[in-house]
């Protein structure tokens, strides 16, 4: 393929998923209405789910009847009592079924003929889930459509104006063009997820920062922890939010590549489904991942799946947990190595020490890190001098600010290895590697590419990276902060003071000179007048 084609399809790529971006986001602020953008989220992205799981399902079973000869079947037509007999097989293979009356596409063509469509809709969402109750896939299904409630209030005070609503947002979704199911309309599919939780997460502030990772960050992280890998065993995020920092892994490497799965844990309800859903949307079969439902630091739901070859993580910034307060937890073998409990008040190296606990000898964890945490003392000094004394801090990536939802706040990102070459740490000040988009920084392919370069080489770089031994790092109170050992460089004009001097004597011997023309002009104009 040539330089131009590529280019061409990469500029019709960019054209089609813009104009993606705008309908979407045309429908999002249509539909609305009363409802909050961060709320109304749910009901976009459920309803895109639906019919993503119903396109996928009727995609497979047409293309099974096809490879077998049947070239007119299409299961939408099917009757509901001829479609029950494959149930079991289907549920086997896909992880849940669903009747062809209740696809998508049929659903949405009897919506304005419906006068009970929130019942038929919560009827069908009951039944998907349903439809994997006992099966492998229950875990993976239970609860994913919880969040779009079909007879919330919000969407209108009468059953009638509900209806309405839902019927718009039915015909909205169906007209996006999302394009043939078997010709990339997978990752059409995700892209509409992902730029819909970009945009919510913008809108929403605070909220939206806590469980969506800026792609290009996710991008930067996944790439760390897969230098020099084209496959990896499993990925773990222990605060997966939405699941995007899991999912570079499938892009980045090829879902086959992830070869034992993706797994991650998430505390908040509406994000642990939203992370589940993400998993269907990118076309990760539920037997290839495991998302679960909890307190990561107290509750951890995966220690039959530990060590994890490839870690990446955005937790929470400087959330309470139960610490010193928990009896059980110095004696836990994640923690007790240190020697002691991260504050009560500031959880960030409570996830670094379950991060490392649970990474493979062979492997790598990337982990967005309030600053803070690399230079305070206390506990957090005596957790930072066990992981530089046992060498498992690689590196040390200052970002920067403002490029997160939700705060400006300038992060860094902390990798650990459990078998390095050397035993010392690489600084990384990337602070000026962005470039003003909107309302927010962003890192480009240039930044992330020239970080990763700098990452992979460890070679020092005046003003942007420095390699410190650990003995060193012990005697400055095994302080971690980039600005401790890269020198910011100086980029303020040098002034030449004697030639400054000069200019100012001229200044002050030409007003001197002027205040005495103006006196003679005064003077004369007195004895005029």
């Amino acid at each position: 393929m040539t330089q131009v084609t590529q280019a061409s399809e990469s500029h019709a790529k960019e054209a089609q998923r813009a104009e993606l971006h705008r309908t979407i986001w045309r429908i999002a602020n249509d539909l609305r209405g009363s409802v909050d953008g961060w709320d109304f989220k749910t009901y976009v992205l459920g309803m895109l789910f639906y019919r993503f799981v119903s396109e996928n399902l009727a995609a497979y079973l047409n293309e099974q009847e096809h490879r077998a000869g049947n070239m007119g079947f299409d299961y939408a037509l099917l009757s509901d009592r001829d479609a029950d007999t494959i149930r079991a097989e289907v549920v086997n293979e896909k992880g849940f079924f669903i009747l062809p009356s209740e696809l998508f596409a049929n659903v949405r063509t009897r919506a304005r003929g419906d006068e009970n469509l929130n019942e038929t809709l919560e009827r069908v969402f009951n039944n998907i889930e349903a439809s994997a109750v006992g099966a492998d896939s229950e875990s993976n299904l239970k609860g994913l459509f919880d969040d779009l409630d079909v007879n919330s209030s919000k969407l209108g005070p009468t059953v009638a104006k509900r209806n309405e609503k839902l019927t718009r947002l039915l015909e909205a979704i169906g007209d996006l063009g999302l394009g043939d199911l078997q010709d990339s309309t997978i990752d059409t599919f995700g892209d509409a997820y992902e730029y819909l939780m970009t945009m919510y997460a913008s809108s929403a502030g605070k909220s939206g920062g806590e469980f969506y990772t800026p792609q290009e960050v996710s991008e930067l992280l996944a790439r760390i922890a897969t230098v020099g890998k084209a496959s990896v065993n499993k990925v773990y995020d222990p605060a997966c939010g939405s699941g995007s920092l899991l999912l570079k892994f499938a892009k980045l490497l090829g879902k086959q590549n992830v070869r034992q799965g993706f797994f991650g844990q998430e505390i908040n309800l509406t994000t642990y489904n939203l992370a589940r859903i993400n998993m269907f949307l990118h076309d990760i079969n539920f037997a290839d991942f495991d998302i679960a439902h909890g307190d990561t630091l107290t509750d951890p739901q995966h220690w039959d799946e530990e060590p994890f070859e490839a870690i990446v993580s955005n937790p929470p910034y400087s959330i309470h947990w139960d610490g010193a307060d928990n009896p059980l937890l110095i004696d836990d073998e994640r923690f007790s190595p240190a020697g002691v409990l991260a504050p009560k008040s500031k959880a960030d190296l409570a996830f670094v020490m379950h991060c490392l606990s649970w990474l493979a000898t062979n492997g790598t964890a990337a982990i967005v890190s309030f600053p803070g945490v690399m230079y305070r003392g206390g506990a957090e000094e005596k957790i930072r001098k066990y992981l530089v004394d046992n060498n498992f801090v690689d590196a040390v990536i200052q970002l920067p600010p403002d490029l997160f939802f939700g705060t400006t706040i300038a992060t860094c990102i902390l990798v650990l290895k459990k078998s390095k070459s050397d035993a010392s740490v690489l600084f990384i000040d990337a602070s000026a590697e962005f470039a003003r988009q909107g309302n927010k920084n962003k890192l480009t392919d240039d930044n992330v590419s020239r970080v990763l370069a700098a990452f992979i080489t460890r070679v020092p770089e005046a003003h942007f990276t420095a390699l410190v031994r650990n003995d060193d790092l012990g005697g400055n109170s095994y302080n971690l902060s980039v600005s401790s050992y890269v020198e910011a460089e100086d980029t303020r004009e040098a002034v030449d003071i004697t030639a400054l001097n000069t200019e100012i004597a001229r200044i002050v011997a030409r007003q001197a000179e002027l205040r005495v023309a103006i006196d003679e002009i005064v003077a004369d104009l007195e004895g005029v007048s």
